[in-house]
């Protein structure tokens, strides 16, 4: 009898943590992104994240970041979402789908460097360098690409089941060998 109830409660909460793993929620999420930059004279990366429930209405819809962060390979400075040009406006970020079909958020941020006369530009896939005191310069361009980081939880859940199970079969082996 004390099998039965130890199994029962071993299958329920296998039944549980796996409705955990695959669990979508109806209510917002907040979404994390890592982002690299490459161009000729320059490569970074950075992270962002937004509330994906604050997306405007409009044709493009568009929603706010909620934090932002971004350095330069070989450079201490870091820029944040403050650092954009037209804050608290910008930066933003937009669904998008690029040349290979693929579905993803997007950045449209701006911002100064910190120690040159120069700024930065990522719109999308785009990235640009430009010059803030000779509108003549060359432009330099490069390109962004963007993936999703995984939430925590999803990977806590599946790490909680599988000890559970793990732990359950060892009661169980270690119970054969006691009635042997």
């Amino acid at each position: 009898m004390k099998l039965v109830s130890k199994l029962l409660v071993a299958a329920t909460t296998l039944t549980l943590g796996f409705a955990t793993v695959d669990a979508k929620s109806a209510s917002a999420a907040i979404l994390n992104y890592a982002f690299t930059v490459d161009s000729p004279v320059t490569k970074g990366s950075g992270f962002f994240s937004f509330d994906d429930s604050t997306f405007s209405n409009d044709y493009n819809p568009e929603a706010s970041i909620q934090s932002l962060s971004f350095k330069f390979d070989g450079d201490s400075t870091v820029y944040t979402e403050q650092d954009d040009a037209n804050y608290p406006d910008f930066p933003l970020v937009f669904p998008t789908t690029s040349l290979t079909g693929q579905t993803y958020f997007a950045l449209d941020y701006q911002f100064d460097d910190k120690a040159n006369p120069i700024s930065y530009e990522i719109i999308g896939e785009d990235f640009t360098i430009f010059s803030k005191t000779s509108p003549d310069a060359e432009l330099i361009s490069g390109t962004v690409s963007y993936r999703q980081v995984p939430e925590p939880t999803p990977l806590v859940g599946t790490l909680f089941v599988c000890s559970l199970g793990w732990m359950m079969k060892r009661k169980v082996v270690s119970m054969k060998k006691v009635k042997i």
